[in-house]
């Protein structure tokens, strides 16, 4: 039987050897095959990364790699990742902060932000108390990576990874006073919150009010009926949407008297949010609420056009309701992103032709302006310096 160590076998390393004399290979011959390849390999210039690789997919310095270890269900369509992160991952994230994870789905690379559900630098005996992350996924019915993310990716896949970032994060030590405000699967980040609380032995008062259409459909219930029990400073309050309607922020004043006294962080849909500033605008309280979107506002659409990278001469057809992002993703361009939500600028490049529109409020940039891809998209033909 071939050993398989590292996820890698004899029979790969052999079949790795042979492959630059694959198509001249002849029947019976294989020791030779082997020696032939071997030598075309060392005289061919790859990097250590190659080798390393091979030993190892997660041992990568020219990229952040993860193996999926745990594949754990949340609801019917939500579930939680546990991640093996590789080389190069900064564990002391703040709780808070999202990823990007790439996964290979039918021979593309498909690439989402997610938020992380674990504290910085958790470990889990479970699994040999190795350092390990966490995100949770809510399938979305237009989500075709949330979908098969939730439904699809298997334990022992290997995923590209982009180092945490974000500003919605919680500090240190936490405020004396705090309210989450949550809807769906805008629970992610705060449980990351809650759990360093946890951990840290420091819980805080905290209010917790969370809508979920069903009690099946909350996410982390286990978990936060656990925290509930366990800290008396904390309470969960779950508001079910589909008995009792949608949460109407005139009902804080009976739920949570206090709530203009609390450092206040909301995570959910777009409505809700714009609801929740605009009462703490009108409560004089704007500054204690910190609000995190997963979703982009688009009140404008491209044209469409053909969209060229400059520096790789790829182009792509695309409309206008597909991002300058996802356009060059689909044509195999290595794109910057990072929160693909016109947030942290990580996407921004040089147009250096043509025109493209903002799909947030219809705003045009030309030849020579920087943009976010992530939240742009063709207004005819354009080129971009990447």
């Amino acid at each position: 039987m071939a050993s398989n160590k590292a996820g890698f076998s004899v029979r790969q390393l052999r079949e790795w050897l042979e492959a630059p004399v694959a198509e001249g290979a002849t029947a019976g011959r294989t020791r030779l095959n082997t020696l032939r390849g071997a030598a075309a390999r060392i005289t061919t210039p790859l990097l250590p990364d190659d080798y390393l690789h091979l030993v190892n997919p997660l041992w990568s310095a020219r990229e952040l790699r993860g193996r999926i270890v745990e594949v754990r269900k949340e609801t019917a369509d939500s579930a939680t990742l546990v991640i093996k992160p590789g080389w190069g991952f900064d564990f002391k994230f703040h709780p808070g902060q999202y990823i990007g994870i790439g996964v290979l789905v039918e021979g593309r690379w498909h690439w989402r932000s997610y938020s992380l559900t674990c504290p910085p630098d958790w470990t889990d005996p479970e699994h040999k108390s190795k350092r390990l992350i966490s995100i949770a996924v809510k399938a979305m019915p237009e989500g075709f990576l949330s979908s098969h993310i939730v439904n699809g990716v298997r334990e022992g896949s290997i995923v590209r990874l982009a180092a945490p970032q974000g500003g919605f994060v919680l500090p240190e030590p936490p405020p004396a006073k705090v309210l989450f405000l949550t809807a769906g699967s805008g629970i992610t980040p705060v449980m990351a919150m809650l759990r360093t609380m946890d951990r840290r032995g420091g819980v805080p008062d905290v209010v917790h009010v969370h809508s979920a259409r069903t009690p099946e459909d909350v996410m982390f219930a286990n978990d936060l009926r656990e925290l509930h029990e366990k800290h008396p400073s904390f309470t969960a309050d779950l508001h079910y949407t589909g008995e009792h309607g949608k949460f109407a922020l005139a009902d804080l004043d009976e739920r949570v008297p206090d709530w203009r006294e609390r450092d206040t962080w909301a995570c959910g849909p777009a409505a809700m949010l714009d609801e929740i500033e605009k009462h703490w605008a009108a409560a004089g309280i704007a500054e204690q609420v910190h609000v995190e979107r997963f979703e982009i506002e688009r009140s404008a659409s491209g044209e469409g056009g053909t969209v060229t990278f400059g520096k790789t001469g790829r182009s792509v057809e695309v409309d206008g309701a597909t991002t300058l992002l996802q356009a060059g993703e689909g044509a195999g361009v290595q794109m910057p992103f990072g929160c693909r939500m016109g947030i942290c600028q990580t996407c921004v490049v040089t147009l250096t032709d043509g025109h493209v529109r903002d799909l947030r409020n219809g705003t045009e940039h030309r030849s020579g302006d920087k943009v976010q891809t992530c939240i742009s998209a063709a207004a005819g033909d354009c080129t971009l310096d990447v």
